[in-house]
């Protein structure tokens, strides 16, 4: 028994911040971070939109283009590092919002390589016989945790959440899975905040060492692409599509050309969602298979790094 994506789904908030829009808020403007990041604009939450609805709204369409009822999802999957709320779970709260109890539902905490780890969570349930068909969605609301006065870190990241359902099938669709992680690198990127006695101690926004953040990916990102196709007992002609986490056009061009992949190949959204974390695989995903892009039978290597830091791939077959 194997897992594949049977449908694909997603959702973006209406409010729409563009580089204009936060020139006005701190000192940047839009070439600045257009020349650093390749990013334009990214969607915002509205004051009354958490994690949760997000991925309803995300998750549903996924159901939807699956041609299943939520009735039938076993599984329940959200990778997320802006919950709703300390617990229960976004999943928990997002299996209530669907109108479904019983099975198994739980949070990956992964930041930005969270919808990869999730994926390869729900291939080892359904290859395993424990679940049918998983609902994976990536959901963030990172304009709650950022600092507006910090220019180095706002202009950067967007809200937004992505569906994917994956069903039991006889024909392969996860190819191969590689998942890492390094706590020694836990200070380069985080949010070191948390809630004691009614107070948050410590930084509740997000703190990031840009250079770091940079190198370590450029690195990681090509090093663990090498894994998974050695793995999977493939070459880099044979993916069709390359579609790592959206965090800088820097990042995901330097990886395509260390690994002598076209920029044809290369699928961004950075430019008009940010950084949405674990919400950014899946949102481009979902946005290229309903453009037509992505065809049933296309290669696709997707790939994450996030703090912690995390790191991770999968290859799957469409």
């Amino acid at each position: 028994m194997y897992s594949r994506i049977a449908g694909t789904g997603s959702y973006l908030p209406e409010k729409v911040l563009t580089n204009h829009d936060l020139a006005k808020m701190v000192d940047t403007s839009d070439e600045w971070i257009v020349a650093r990041t390749g990013i334009r604009e990214r969607h915002v939450a509205a004051d009354n939109e958490v994690a949760s609805d997000l991925a309803l709204a995300a998750g549903q369409r996924a159901i939807a283009s699956s041609g299943l009822v939520a009735d039938d999802i076993d599984l329940i999957i959200v990778a997320t590092t802006t919950p709703d709320m300390v617990f229960p779970s976004t999943a928990c709260i997002l299996q209530s919002k669907l109108g479904i109890s019983g099975c198994p539902a739980f949070d990956v905490q992964a930041v930005c390589s969270g919808f990869v780890y999730a994926m390869t969570i729900a291939n080892m349930f359904i290859v395993s016989g424990q679940a049918k068909n998983a609902l994976l969605v990536g959901a963030e609301v990172y304009s709650r945790i950022l600092d507006w006065n910090d220019r180095t870190t706002c202009v950067l990241f967007g809200d937004g959440a992505g569906a994917v359902v994956m069903s039991a099938s006889e024909e392969p669709g996860v190819l191969a899975t590689k998942l890492h992680a390094d706590g020694g690198y836990a200070d380069k990127l985080s949010v070191p905040g948390w809630v004691c006695g009614g107070k948050t101690i410590g930084s509740p926004f997000v703190q990031m060492d840009g250079g770091s953040v940079f190198k370590f990916a450029v690195r990681v990102f090509d090093e663990v692409a090498r894994e998974i196709l050695e793995a999977a007992k493939m070459s880099v002609a044979d993916v069709d599509w390359f579609i790592p986490h959206q965090a800088n056009i820097r990042i995901m061009e330097a990886t395509a050309r260390k690994l002598k992949l076209p920029l044809e190949r290369l699928i961004s959204t950075v430019d008009r969602h940010g950084n949405t974390s674990a919400a950014s695989i899946p949102l481009a995903l979902d946005e290229s298979v309903s453009a037509g892009r992505i065809k049933r039978g296309d290669n696709l290597l997707l790939e994450g790094v996030g703090g912690g830091f995390t790191w991770g791939g999968v290859l799957v077959r469409y």
